[in-house]
């Protein structure tokens, strides 16, 4: 099977990397040069621009867009759709506003797949969790692709239709909010209690069995190990807060309370009022699972 890819980031470059692990046939772009060196390196044919993908595609074409979310999107989309056809199929594989994958699957002349995806550039070898939107009969075609960059036929599912994928990973994201907050309330009050404890043994023994187990908290023990049980010189800056806000937006509009939620964002947008271990222990979660930039002090 062939399959474009456009945007060659983190999350693009681990793509191309397993579906061409998977056998499969890659026709590749990004603006950056380096990134399209390192897709040729790995055996996918790389073009300079976005139309070349889709010239250089077998009819029926797909092509998978691994862009920032938002107007990038849309800048990709017009450069591609003329070169497209009601057959094609374009997956967007972003964290865009399932508003957004809406309007474009009706706006556009391909069938539109959103795609959330998670798992982040740590989850590279065992495959991402894929969450998908849109035409059946598309994302049946595209399932031995699915099957490649997912962690395999359990990994990925046909949510519903057109907004579906990215309505889910959005309520994924607003969840690992709430976990990444009680996280870290909980060894906050560990580190500033009435002993004095090691954060990384507790994270270990907490691991192995206990009913909290997870790999945030994996990414814990990993933090308290390599920062130490203080978190050394991590700041109290947590970065991001598009798409949990985009889960409190949808909480009011279908009201449906979710406190945990809601609190985790405001904890967010309050980490430049002052030092506290939970948010930065957030801040480096967000490393441990995204490899998001860790703001330093």
């Amino acid at each position: 099977m062939e399959l474009g890819v456009i945007g060659l980031g983190r999350m693009g470059q681990i793509v191309v990397d397993r579906v061409l692990d998977a056998g499969h046939d890659v026709v590749a772009f990004d603006i950056d040069e380096v990134a399209r060196a390192s897709a040729a390196e790995m055996g996918a044919e790389t073009v300079d621009s976005i139309p070349a993908v889709a010239e250089s595609l077998s009819p029926t074409r797909h092509v998978w867009l691994m862009v920032p979310a938002g107007d990038p999107v849309d800048a990709a989309l017009a450069e591609l759709t003329p070169h497209l056809d009601a057959d094609d199929v374009v997956i967007d594989g972003g964290n865009s506003n399932f508003k957004d994958s809406v309007d474009r699957a009706e706006r556009i002349e391909p069938t539109y797949l959103d795609c959330g995806t998670s798992g982040g550039p740590a989850g590279a070898e065992l495959g991402f969790s894929l969450m998908v939107g849109g035409e059946k009969g598309a994302y049946d075609d595209l399932e031995p692709v699915f099957d490649a960059v997912a962690t395999g036929p359990e990994g990925h599912e046909l949510m519903g239709p057109s907004g579906a994928g990215h309505y889910v990973k959005m309520v994924h994201n607003g969840i690992e909010y709430a976990l990444m907050q009680a996280y870290g309330e909980g060894f906050e009050l560990l580190a500033e209690g009435r002993y004095d404890l090691d954060l990384e043994d507790i994270a270990r023994t907490w691991t192995n069995g206990a009913v909290v187990r997870s790999w945030l908290l994996e990414l814990a023990e990993e933090s308290f190990r390599e920062e130490g049980s203080d978190l050394g010189d991590v700041a109290d800056h947590v970065a991001g807060g598009s798409t949990g806000t985009w889960t409190v937006q949808e909480s009011l509009e279908q009201e449906v309370p979710l406190p945990l939620i809601y609190q985790a964002l405001a904890e967010r947008f309050n980490s430049r009022s002052g030092p506290r271990l939970s948010r930065r222990l957030a801040n480096r979660l967000r490393y441990g699972f995204g490899r998001h930039e860790i703001k330093r002090q």
